[in-house]
């Protein structure tokens, strides 16, 4: 699947990169996940020109914040030909209103 649709770039234009990196409960208009396995990532700035994010990256293990290049999402060949996928049905939120946060202490 694409993932840098100009749909994707409209709506992370209002949260480029270090936009919200001071905020201690940054906005996630954007979420991807792995259609068979148990990985997601929600997306809160975007770089356009280097194509890398900044995201929550949950099911790999431990879950962490961190960076992510969308190209390198968009080569990954999972099986029976499926790919990394944008959720159509993710409802924007903060980021300690997803299910799988747990903050620092």
């Amino acid at each position: 699947m694409k993932l840098i649709t100009e749909e994707f770039l409209e709506t992370m234009k209002p949260y480029p990169y270090y936009s919200q990196s001071e905020i201690k409960d940054p906005f996630i208009p954007v979420k991807f996940f792995n259609p068979v396995g148990s990985q997601s990532w929600f997306i809160y700035e975007y770089d356009p020109e280097t194509k890398i994010a900044f995201c929550y990256v949950t099911g790999m293990g431990f879950d962490e914040l961190g960076t992510v290049s969308l190209e390198e999402m968009e080569a990954i060949k999972l099986p029976f030909g499926l790919t990394i996928e944008r959720d159509l049905y993710f409802k924007p939120c903060k980021l300690s209103e997803c299910s799988t946060f747990k903050p620092c202490k």
